[in-house]
């Protein structure tokens, strides 16, 4: 076979601009992995890029910032062919092409070997939201045992992930959503306490005590309240930008920050993403330790249906794609 189905995007918009074409399997050089791809997730960030919002795209382009499957070849023998893989960040699908498509070709130094017996579908959900909640949590956060956690935005599959291993970690998690319906949700991933999310909710969290860190997935949209929801010395990252909005407008330091209370973000790379413990955290799913929502699962046809899907937030976890 010479030639893969593959999602092309030839311009910016909405999901309709995602194309099923047949394009050429790429050829790797040494230092790169050619990856038959059996599943990948949906990032937003993805959804930004269709859209038009990453400057640095140039298009046509195959998107898709993640994917897991099996090694076709590796010219520099860096992992076998055959074996299960999963790649994520480093360009992919803004640099170069990215995973939607039956093969990916990228560099070595962002392929992690991973020994499971995790279907395609558990397995294409976690690479880059592990990455992006176990970063966030212990990079960014440096979260401890017996602090209190909020995470904003709880019901994405990354605040989801993120209350499942802060809990296993020994923290106390409480969460968001804007939906009554979904606290059920997030009780399940971890969560002890549920916060209905209105756009203001720094006084009913105060009034509960407070909490040492918060996990900022929403963006912009609630960052000050969530600055006002932190303890005197807490830390609050901003991770996310499920709000749609990438700035904050007449932003005043003094004014928006409590003082003591720290204010960083994460956005990991592939050195990021090579330091997840990728294997032990699918040791702890294959036992049952930790929990992984899967919210829908697609084929690569209906590729439009699952960036609606995303678009419109009902998923209820994390949307996978098997080509």
């Amino acid at each position: 076979m010479i030639d893969m189905k593959a999602v092309v995007v030839r311009r910016p918009g909405g999901p309709e601009v995602l194309g099923i074409e047949r394009v050429p399997i790429p050829t790797p050089q040494r230092g790169q992995v050619l990856i038959r791809v059996k599943a990948f997730g949906l990032n937003r960030s993805e959804l930004f890029t269709r859209q038009g919002h990453s400057s640095n795209v140039r298009f046509p382009r195959i998107l898709g910032i993640e994917a897991v499957g099996l090694v076709d070849a590796a010219p520099g023998g860096e992992v076998n062919k055959g074996q299960i893989v999963a790649t994520a960040m480093g360009g992919m699908g803004r640099d170069f092409d990215g995973g939607y498509a039956e093969y990916v070709c990228v560099p070595a130094g962002q392929v992690q070997a991973v020994n499971t017996n995790l279907s395609w579908e558990t397995l294409g959900a976690i690479p880059e939201m592990l990455q992006t909640a176990w970063g966030s949590l212990f990079k960014a956060l440096r979260i401890t045992k017996g602090e209190k956690l909020l995470i904003r935005g709880g019901t994405t599959s990354v605040g989801l992930a993120a209350a499942a291993i802060a809990t296993n970690h020994g923290a106390s998690v409480a969460s968001t959503t804007r939906r009554p319906d979904r606290a059920g949700l997030l009780r399940h991933a971890g969560a002890d306490q549920v916060f209905i999310d209105s756009g203001s909710i720094s006084e009913a969290v105060k009034a509960a005590g407070g909490v040492h860190k918060v996990l900022e997935l929403v963006g912009t949209t609630t960052l000050l309240d969530s600055l006002r929801c932190a303890n005197p010395r807490g830390l609050v990252c901003m991770t996310g930008m499920v709000g749609n909005k990438w700035e904050i407008e007449r932003f005043s330091p003094m004014d928006a920050i409590p003082t003591s209370v720290g204010l960083t973000t994460y956005d990991g790379g592939p050195g990021d993403f090579m330091a997840t413990p990728l294997q032990s955290l699918v040791q702890q799913i294959e036992a049952g330790e930790l929990r992984v929502a899967v919210g829908r699962t697609f084929g690569i046809d209906a590729i439009v249906d699952a960036h609606l899907a995303m678009e419109t937030n009902v998923a209820g976890g994390k949307i996978v794609v098997l080509p």
